[in-house]
């Protein structure tokens, strides 16, 4: 009877305490910091169900928001009216009384491919100005297995002189965001969650649960959520780089690679990647970070490593391509026009970070030819300020040698190829970089 009496104790505390718990969560301020195409989703969605404040540095973004516009179109006119409890801001000062924090900040790679944490610095440094005792920092930035606990949090220590998991705590839960992509919605994709202390990882779950439909994951700690994600997109890298050295091959041995595939795809287990550029700020990068921690532990991860040189490579290789195949049909590349249909780093998005597109703008423009680029989707002045590239406002009939698809836009998908040749000279070749059409009615594809 008294070890009976011993454990209904001991539940009713389990009980009292998991009440209280949940009714911190539910009265804690939120802030999400950034307001990219990770942060306004996330920042919108849990806007539908409490008060929320929406931060970001950038004043004419955080103009935009309050005017109902996003930019990256990741966020429709009505869902902006559904997020009855969020502000935006450019104001420090806003945010300073919040809670929690969600830390939405990109983490790119520099010029020499080495994780680039400027930014995702700065912010911790911010936080800790005005962090208090009992409050609650998430990252879903992606980073390498390690690094919020090794490099976020002593910045925050230091700045704000609080101990971690005693005066402050912290969570991870990496971002799964799609762009461009109206199916897999943040609410309708699964969460990966993590907290720095076992009761931190239980609040960090239930935070997470108010806006997930699709349920949570709770990960054992704050490196492995961190390593999901990494892998996540490693192995998408891997897999496309190994089709994409399917697609040389091939092409030496005159075989084409779309017709191989549709037909090794009709076995049920194999995998159906695509070849082709592979940029953006997930695919392309996050691979990286995962190479550069595992050389930090004395390992040399060569097949991540191999293909991310593979992908990198495919730009070049697709110029290349070009290059011969004008040669071949006596096309003069020193006055050739050449046009690249598409920009953007994918079909149907205006994002043009890491976009491969402009790595065969590059090669394409040693050959000395005139280029034009077109994509209706691209933001012309984002475009110029961050490659030097004019887009062109018009196609214009009967003026290029060359024509490139290069992205799979719908409204490209919708020109039919009588419309796509009338773009051409007489004399002109067609690569379709996206296989929009029959290997027949077109001179080159992957």
């Amino acid at each position: 009877m008294v070890l009976l009496n011993l454990l209904n104790g001991i539940k009713n505390t389990i009980m009292s305490n998991s009440k209280e718990y949940n009714l911190a969560i539910k009265k804690s301020k939120l802030a999400v910091i950034g307001l990219g195409y990770v942060g306004l989703p996330l920042a919108i969605e849990f806007g539908k169900k409490r008060s929320v404040i929406g931060f970001d540095i950038n004043k004419k973004r955080v103009d935009e928001l309050k005017n109902g516009l996003d930019s990256g179109f990741e966020v429709s006119n009505r869902e902006f009216k559904q997020s009855l409890n969020l502000i935006y801001t450019n104001n420090i000062d806003d945010i300073k009384n919040c809670e929690i924090f969600i830390v939405t900040i990109p983490t790119p790679i520099d010029d020499k491919n080495k994780p680039d944490l400027t930014l995702l610095h700065k912010c911790c440094d911010m936080i800790g100005s005005f962090i208090k005792t009992g409050d609650l920092v998430i990252f879903e930035s992606t980073v390498y297995p390690g690094a919020t606990e090794e490099v976020c949090v002593p910045i925050i220590e230091k700045k704000s002189g609080l101990t971690f998991n005693k005066d402050f705590f912290c969570g991870y839960s990496p971002e799964r965001i799609n762009p461009g992509d109206k199916g897999h919605r943040i609410s309708t994709i699964m969460k990966v969650t993590s907290g720095s202390t076992p009761e931190i990882s239980i609040k960090v779950d239930e935070l997470y649960k108010e806006i997930i439909t699709a349920g949570t994951h709770k990960a054992p700690s704050i490196k492995v959520a961190e390593a999901a994600k990494v892998i996540e997109n490693t192995q998408r890298d891997v897999n496309i780089a190994l089709v994409n050295e399917f697609s040389v091959i091939f092409n030496k041995l005159n075989i084409n690679t779309k017709s191989v595939l549709d037909a090794a795809g009709t076995k049920w287990n194999f995998l159906p990647f695509k070849p082709g550029l592979v940029g953006g700020h997930c695919i392309g990068v996050d691979p990286y970070y995962l190479a550069y921690k595992s050389l930090e532990v004395g390992h040399n991860p060569v097949m991540i490593t191999a293909g991310r040189k593979i992908n990198d490579g495919m730009a070049l290789y697709v110029g290349d391509q070009v290059k011969k195949f004008m040669i071949k049909k006596d096309i003069n590349l020193l006055h050739a026009n050449i046009l690249i249909m598409g920009l953007t780093f994918k079909e149907n998005c205006p994002d043009i970070r890491n976009t491969k597109i402009v790595d065969l703008i590059n090669t394409i423009s040693k050959f000395s030819s005139n280029i034009d680029v077109y994509d209706p989707w691209a933001d012309k002045n984002d475009v110029k300020n961050e490659y030097g590239i004019d887009l062109i406002d018009h196609l214009i009939e009967d003026k290029y040698d060359t024509i490139v698809l290069a992205v799979a836009h719908d409204e490209f998908k919708k020109l039919s190829l009588k419309r796509i040749k009338s773009l051409g000279k007489k004399k002109h070749i067609i690569y379709d970089l996206k296989n929009l059409f029959n290997i027949e009615e077109v001179d080159l594809r992957l």
